[in-house]
């Protein structure tokens, strides 16, 4: 089927014009009012102090220091305080004192606008795979049928998306905690949304504003030359904000050197710890090949036929891997899972994954105030929980892949997982 007449015949559904749009209104305002009512509570202070929510690079009272500094004259990044690119910077000086509005606000209203991008991100997705699934059903097995995408799995994969990050405890402690991550998922969804319709400038745009916080050959080129001139024209105004280039070693200096070994849900800070200081430049530049450009060259070779699924499984070790890691970076992609729901049959680790994560959760807290407040514990402690946290996160994406892998086998070959007569072996390379 034609993309064209499989959009207008995916549109046209009854079950698609008229599915409960009131239902999802209501999650959205039931969502909305959680965050609402936790931020101007008492827990909000207890929230925003955790080393999980708020960490040297997201943390909003370094962003308010260094807005009160620059209303002052002074350059915020002669000393250590800031890490918040100039030009971020400018966006939350707009944003709370010439727009004038409230900070809690700002926090929620771009936490649900990321709410809103995810639904319809996954709506797309969700139309990409019928589309691919119709033009593709005469490649596949005819014992295949059982494996195919049915409707309601178009349907409900949005709203499953939203409810995910909605009512996703991450999320709603990363909102509430007014962590800076809240911008940077709102421009990170902004990205998946726009590449996912097709659209170069503003993906790129998007793209380059998350980089700066923390699909033919010539489209490829093309969006490439429009992501450097951003970045480029970015990086000059963030110069002529500041005054010069020092803000390059606090942003990105920090991100890559680690200075800051302050304790987060991350691997670095306790690794960079315990190890000698003339080991520190090699297994800097270890940890940080590992948490960049390792795994992107393999994968985008393997998944290249399916760019959401590889952009997931990167932010994914992203999240893993990242100098200074917190829940808003996990939750953000743990809220795109449904979008996956096709491959949830052919995973093998999901209870394993799901209480890990519920084990973690609940004892990363406790072991902190045992560690810090009480003195029956320590580091080591602490260090396995997010340890085992990392764990969980690599073996569910680990998990995504191989199903996918496991999909599509099963489509071309049916369920008889023969090759020439002999039983086959599917195996994750």
């Amino acid at each position: 089927m034609p993309a064209e007449k499989s959009e207008k015949y995916v549109e046209n559904r009854p079950e698609q014009r008229c599915y409960k749009t009131g239902t999802i209104l209501l999650m959205y305002t039931v969502g909305a009012s959680i965050r609402y009512w936790l931020i101007f509570s008492r827990y909000q202070s207890i929230i925003g102090n955790h080393i999980e929510v708020s960490t040297p690079l997201n943390s909003w009272k370094r962003v308010s220091e260094g807005l009160y500094l620059q209303s002052k004259g002074i350059n915020p990044y002669e000393g250590d305080l800031l890490h918040e690119a100039p030009v971020t910077m400018l966006l939350y000086r707009t944003l709370t004192q010439s727009l004038k509005l409230p900070v809690e606000i700002t926090f929620l209203i771009f936490d649900i606008g990321t709410a809103v991008l995810l639904y319809f991100i996954a709506r797309r997705y969700m139309f990409q795979l019928f589309v691919q699934q119709e033009e593709s059903k005469e490649e596949y097995s005819e014992d295949s049928k059982e494996f195919l995408l049915a409707g309601p799995d178009f349907l409900n994969s949005p709203v499953f998306v939203a409810a995910a990050f909605l009512f996703n405890p991450y999320m709603v402690f990363n909102c509430v905690g007014l962590s800076t991550t809240v911008f940077h998922n709102f421009f990170l969804a902004l990205f998946l949304c726009s590449m996912l319709y097709g659209s170069i400038l503003l993906s790129t745009v998007s793209l380059a504003f998350c980089t700066m916080m923390s699909l033919s050959k010539i489209r490829a080129f093309v969006t490439v030359g429009v992501f450097i001139l951003v970045m480029v024209s970015l990086k000059y105004i963030s110069t002529v904000l500041s005054n010069g280039d020092a803000f390059i070693k606090n942003v990105y200096g920090f991100i890559l050197t680690v200075p800051d070994l302050q304790p987060n849900i991350g691997l670095f800070w306790y690794f960079f710890t315990e190890m000698f200081d003339h080991f520190r430049d090699l297994f800097i530049c270890s940890f940080q090949i590992n948490a960049t450009i390792l795994y992107l060259i393999p994968l985008s070779i393997k998944f290249r036929n399916d760019p959401f699924l590889l952009t997931t499984a990167v932010l994914f070790l992203i999240s893993v891997f990242k100098s200074y890691p917190c829940l808003g970076d996990v939750g953000f992609v743990l809220s795109l899972l449904p979008c996956f729901i096709h491959l949830f049959n052919y995973s093998q680790q999901g209870f394993l994954v799901g209480v890990i994560f519920l084990i973690t959760t609940a004892l990363g807290p406790i072991l902190w105030h045992l560690w810090i407040y009480s003195n029956s514990a320590n580091a080591n402690f602490y260090f396995g929980v997010t340890l085992a946290f990392a764990i969980a996160q690599i073996f569910l994406v680990t998990d995504i892949l191989f199903a996918y892998l496991k999909r599509e086998f099963c489509l071309k070959n049916g369920k008889d997982r023969k090759i020439d007569g002999k039983d086959a072996l599917l195996i994750l390379e």
